[in-house]
């Protein structure tokens, strides 16, 4: 949320909670250092999370504007296809976990976002903090960090405009193939659930992609990377 929402209707002075659920919908929180015992004793589940990577590029709702992620950021999915958190209960209008809810909705108010501008981006929660001592696990998540990380993917975004072309598009297409790869192998041979796919190695790059202006297209046994609204880099 930002400074300018602070207020959802200005003819209303809010001080106080009105329980409409406004926040809830736009997304849930990022995770901080003081919310790792929530996740380590099980009281909300890694299935429930995802992880915005380093350098992917997403929505800054404090600054208002879309930019790399200088961190991990960490936060709880939306529910059926939206925003809204998966906590929130909308029939109700009220939060699932309200007593052991994460730090940024504790100090979140609608009507005055001071306090959660000063600790939006300070201490955030990370994957390593989570899982670095667990053998083997951490070793997945670095090398598909390495094979898969977003500085490289925009420098090859970046190159496809030049004459370089062929050879980004062949790096880009290289990233996203072995991204959906790793996912389907840790869990067809490490039996880990789907759902923790997210949190483990971020959103699929299928989906991120498209925060570049790009879109891929499944055609048989190759993908193709389609710019939005125009025809495919790769006939």
């Amino acid at each position: 949320m930002t400074s300018n929402d602070s207020n959802p209707n200005p003819d209303t002075a809010t001080t106080e909670c009105r329980r409409c659920g406004t926040c809830c919908k736009k997304g849930g929180p990022c995770f901080h250092l003081e919310d790792k015992g929530l996740i380590e004793k099980g009281v909300i589940l890694s299935k429930h999370l995802y992880t915005i990577r380093k350098g992917e590029r997403s929505f800054d709702n404090i600054k208002g504007t879309i930019s790399p992620a200088a961190t991990d950021i960490i936060k709880i999915k939306g529910r059926k296809g939206s925003w809204t958190c998966v906590f929130f209960d909308e029939k109700n209008t009220e939060c699932t976990i309200y007593d052991t809810r994460p730090l940024e909705c504790r100090v979140l108010k609608c009507w005055d976002t001071r306090e959660i501008e000063k600790i939006y981006a300070k201490d955030r929660l990370t994957r390593k903090d989570l899982i670095s001592g667990i053998e083997g696990l951490w070793d997945l998540v670095e090398g598909h960090q390495k094979q898969c990380g977003y500085d490289m993917l925009t420098l090859f975004v970046d190159a496809l405009n030049t004459h370089k072309k062929d050879d980004a598009l062949k790096g880009i297409l290289d990233i996203i193939e072995h991204d959906i790869k790793i996912r389907e192998l840790v869990v067809a041979k490490a039996g880990i659930e789907s759902d923790l796919t997210d949190f483990l190695f971020g959103r699929p790059i299928t989906e991120t992609i498209k925060m570049y202006g790009l879109k891929i297209e499944n055609a048989g046994e190759r993908y193709l990377l389609v710019p939005t609204g125009g025809r495919s880099l790769r006939g």
